[in-house]
């Protein structure tokens, strides 16, 4: 899988040297840059900036990009052994995820489970999250009743996004707790929101709307550790 751009990159660098099977350069470096990368054990390729957007599509590399080994993603059963899980329903925009993926990972979230898309692309994940999603466990399943029904049998406390929800200030949080949020536009369904044991929100302080779920999640997550 490709990963592109100066953060992402140098933080595999940094981070899963190991993981690093080509590092594509299509940009000048120093002497004592370069030989630092020669020292790291893998294949360095120098390539032309066009050959470099046409590997990205486009994309923004900033002279970097890099050939790493797949993220496998963890299978369902190993959200038992966490104690704070965060839980994608249908969120669908790329930068939202990658935003939540990696406050997840700052704020000291065990896991972070991706619902409602079949195979979810991790290259641009991997991208907007900084290269956080290179260590926050990740899990994909597809229908978010079976994740609920799931964390129910390992006795977690399900607590969802939702602008009528209890003021998050005020609410006292379980050990074992998992924070649901939903699709951009719609938020939680009503099913969704029928299998919560409570629902949270953050007051704002002036009359406004709501805030991006990106946002959201990373309040909820601080107000929740």
């Amino acid at each position: 899988m490709l990963i592109y751009g100066k953060q992402p990159v140098f933080y595999a660098l940094e981070r899963h040297k190991d993981r690093i099977k080509t590092l594509y350069l299509a940009k000048e470096i120093d002497k004592k840059e370069y030989g630092a990368l020669m020292k790291m054990g893998f294949e360095i390729k120098r390539i032309p900036p066009n050959a470099a957007q046409s590997m990205v599509k486009g994309g923004n590399h900033q002279g970097y990009i890099a050939d790493i080994s797949p993220v496998v993603p963890y299978a369902s059963p190993f959200l038992k052994r966490c104690d704070f899980v965060v839980v994608l329903s249908s969120i669908t925009d790329v930068g939202n995820i990658g935003s939540l993926v990696r406050s997840a990972y700052a704020l000291g979230v065990d896991a972070l489970v991706i619902c409602g898309i079949k195979e979810p692309n991790l290259e641009p994940i991997i991208r907007t999250s900084t290269g956080a999603a290179l260590d926050l466990p990740l899990v994909i399943v597809h229908n978010i009743h079976d994740v609920m029904h799931e964390l129910k049998q390992s006795r977690f406390t399900l607590y969802g996004a939702m602008m009528e929800g209890k003021d998050v200030r005020e609410t006292r949080f379980a050990p074992k707790r998992a924070l649901i949020l939903g699709n951009e536009g719609e938020g939680l369904s009503g099913r969704v929101q029928k299998g919560l044991d409570e629902g949270v929100s953050i007051r704002m302080a002036h009359d406004f709307d709501s805030l991006n779920v990106g946002v959201a999640g990373a309040i909820l997550m601080e107000r929740m550790r």
